[in-house]
């Protein structure tokens, strides 16, 4: 039998969360549900990828992330002339003893920002694709275990922007959620030129340890069958349908249950709600449905046919 999270583990949990959620929003001053994206993510051992315009925060918001979770935070810049060494690192030849040595690469971390990812090469792209899968890293036929907190927060430009390249769908396949930033109101704006300049800086809620907590208490929150039998319906309605070129996968599935699990213990609750799911449906499957007409990567497109698809799937009773 599953073990469930106590309701009042859960509701210690989300009080947890919530001083995580107030200290980011000392340095984040855009829309809130960005924060609790991030946070599924965290909780539910996933990726994240910010699409957005250069100068909206995303840097900003990833490092104040590893400071108040208390991990390691490396960032890589990615450029069109990235090699996949330059990540995961490689065997370095000590001529005085005649031996190799692994040296570990920036991936070695707990949280790697992987700045404009869609300005590398797919070579160096594809790199990330073991590591985000199964959390290690091979080199020279040996395998080297990434932290078990290991997080990447990658961001992308637009992909119409000059010496931008789309990322493969095996990789986006990979990303928990995918969201956009946009841009601050007027008067948060405003206050980046004044009191924000002289915010205090922040305070660590979180330690490795607690994090580790957390995330398995996320994996035992418990989810109803008809639950999972509804995330599932919801991902075959998306591979049988003739406007639809790549449905969900059954890894998008799997993706949608635990960011479900992760939002209601960011919320306090021992189970996941119905609303969970429909909350998540976009942020977990936009960036992986393609559809047959329009442009593969418009996340309007794909939101509107996600909509349309699910529609027709009726609600658990």
């Amino acid at each position: 039998m599953a073990r469930v999270v106590p309701l009042d583990s859960a509701s210690e949990a989300a009080a947890t969360l919530s001083g995580v959620r107030a200290q980011l929003a000392t340095v984040w001053l855009g829309e809130s549900s960005v924060l609790d994206l991030l946070l599924v993510t965290v909780l539910a051992g996933g990726h994240v990828l910010l699409e957005d315009v250069p100068g909206v925060g995303k840097t900003t918001l990833a490092k104040g992330l590893a400071r108040v979770l208390g991990v390691a935070f490396n960032r890589v810049q990615f450029t069109s002339d990235l090699l996949p060494a330059d990540v995961l690192g490689g065997s370095v030849y000590h001529p005085g003893d005649g031996r190799f040595e692994f040296v570990a690469g920036p991936i070695f971390t707990d949280l790697l920002l992987a700045d404009e990812i869609n300005r590398a090469p797919t070579r160096s792209q594809s790199a990330f694709l073991q590591a985000m899968e199964e959390g290690q890293v091979t080199a020279d036929g040996v395998s080297h275990p990434l932290s078990p907190l290991f997080t990447v927060i990658a961001t992308q430009n637009p992909i119409d922007f000059d010496s931008t390249n789309p990322l493969p769908e095996a990789q986006l396949d990979r990303f928990l959620i995918a969201t956009r930033l946009g841009y601050p109101d007027a008067a948060a704006e405003r206050s980046l030129l004044g009191e924000y300049r002289s915010a205090p800086p922040l305070v660590p809620v979180l330690d490795p340890a607690g994090l580790l907590r957390l995330r398995e208490q996320s994996r035992e929150v418990y989810l109803h069958p008809d639950l999972a039998h509804y995330v599932v319906a919801l991902a075959r309605a998306t591979r049988e349908d003739a406007r639809v070129r790549l449905g969900i996968s059954p890894r998008g599935a799997m993706h949608l249950a635990e960011a479900a699990r992760a939002r209601a213990l960011l919320h306090g609750r021992s189970a996941v709600q119905a609303e969970d799911v429909r909350a998540l449906l976009h942020p977990v499957w936009d960036h992986r449905l393609l559809p047959r007409q329009g442009r593969e990567h418009d996340r309007r497109i794909t939101a509107a046919l996600l909509d349309d698809l699910t529609a027709g799937v009726p609600l658990p009773r």
